[in-house]
């Protein structure tokens, strides 16, 4: 990317951050059936599952929260760095903290209430994450750089999924797969340490960016930077959440659902389902990648956002039909395929949405913009699962799939009138 050392601390330091979410967020869907036995009553049955996975919407809620609030009183008021150090340290120490937590057999009902209090303080910190990132990231490097930077960026959530898929598959071979389903799964969060310190200790080192540090220096710092925001830009806060919440849904209703529907509820496909998923979020990353070069030269952050938008949903259903499959190797292709092409969409987003709000309330606004959507976004796995018994999963799925695809262009095509070129609002 051509970067100074200057510029690529700031960078992997806001790259941290997605990879965290991914690897967190990923192995609480990989083990969700596993915690299910655990935290409720046996007796629930299939009502365990639901209850598992409702914390995943719960939780987005929690990061529009920490987003409004740590955005407007730390990451556009003190800096992006202090956003970032402290978020980070909570973010990894509660989603490390959920191995610790005690079964339904040993404490009752505080076991899920402990869960999702963690979940909800959990998300809090998560919620300053992609705001702090994004702007600093994008402000640290020169317009003609964003895209493949932010295409960087968004890998890191992949990265995560990956590696976690990978530290999943050692863990169950070294207890053996009833002993990881008992108590194993644990060390599956005990892991986010390590990364999570990584990144702990980039952010505290890194420099602040220019345009904060200007920003500091000629006192244009807002005493309230959510009210500017809401003053300022509500129009645009209504366009890019339309396009994260349709996004959002279709990258919950995608990558966060492959591991459920891969699992023993639906398609039953036993340990070749961790390789299948390697072989998704591998391909996926390349899809990210690919997508920050070919929207590098466009001057118009919407544009290619849009373009790749459309190739994603025009065959959705051809996806679905093909993909929904006990041939392992049919779903990890027909997959692969979709999570390429979905992850090209992400890759102009940061830079889009960094470039939308001023840098007076940025870290606030990125971040509500993108964990707002989340709310109603990160309902998709429940959504799909709650009435698979009695719809037709398939159907259902290629329904939610085209109504979010609906939502994400239209919202697209509404900003147009809001968009900005390169350079035109991050003055570096």
């Amino acid at each position: 990317m051509g970067l100074t050392f200057r510029e690529m601390s700031q960078v992997l330091a806001a790259w941290g951050g997605w990879l965290i979410d991914g690897y967190t967020s990923i192995a609480y869907l990989l083990v969700a059936v596993d915690m299910s036995k655990i935290f409720f009553p046996t007796n629930l049955g299939y009502l365990s599952l639901i209850l598992t996975l409702l914390p995943v919407t719960f939780g987005a809620v929690a990061r529009s929260v920490g987003s409004l609030v740590l955005g407007n009183f730390l990451g556009d008021r003190i800096g992006r760095k202090t956003l970032l150090t402290i978020s980070i340290l909570g973010f990894t120490l509660f989603s490390a903290s959920k191995g610790l937590i005690p079964s339904y057999s040993e404490i009752g009902i505080v076991a899920p209430v402990l869960l999702y209090v963690i979940l909800f303080i959990e998300g809090l910190f998560a919620g300053a994450e992609y705001g702090g990132g994004a702007a600093l990231a994008m402000e640290s490097v020169p317009a003609e750089k964003r895209e493949p930077v932010g295409a960087f960026m968004q890998s890191g959530y992949g990265t995560g999924y990956f590696l976690i898929v990978f530290v999943d598959l050692m863990l169950t071979g070294l207890f053996g797969a009833t002993n990881f389903a008992a108590y194993g799964w644990r060390y599956l969060f005990f892991t986010a340490l390590i990364p999570g310190v990584l990144t702990f200790v980039i952010r505290f080192f890194s420099k602040e960016t220019k345009v904060f540090r200007k920003m500091r220096e000629e006192k244009e710092i807002v005493k309230s930077p959510a009210a500017s925001m809401f003053r300022d830009s509500h129009v645009k806060l209504i366009y890019g959440l339309m396009i994260t919440t349709g996004l959002l849904f279709i990258n919950t209703a995608t990558f966060s659902f492959y591991p459920i529907l891969g699992g023993a509820d639906f398609l039953n496909l036993g340990s070749g389902l961790l390789d299948a998923l390697l072989l998704i979020n591998f391909v996926s990353l390349i899809g990210v990648w690919s997508g920050g070069y070919l929207a590098r030269k466009n001057r118009s952050r919407r544009l290619p956002m849009l373009v790749f938008s459309l190739v994603f949903s025009i065959p959705t259903a051809a996806f679905v039909i093909l993909g929904y499959s006990s041939n392992i190797l049919v779903f990890a292709l027909v997959f692969s395929v979709q999570a390429f092409v979905e992850a090209m969409i992400f890759s102009a987003l940061p830079a889009f949405l960094a470039e939308t709000f001023s840098k007076k309330y940025r870290s606030t606004a990125v971040g509500l913009v993108y964990n707002g959507g989340a709310i109603f976004g990160g309902t998709a796995i429940v959504l799909l699962t709650a009435p698979a018994k009695i719809i037709n999963l398939k159907l259902l799925w290629i329904i939610e799939l085209y109504a979010a695809s609906i939502l994400l262009i239209a919202g697209l095509l509404l900003s147009r009138s809001y968009e900005k070129h390169q350079g035109d609002v991050i003055d570096l």
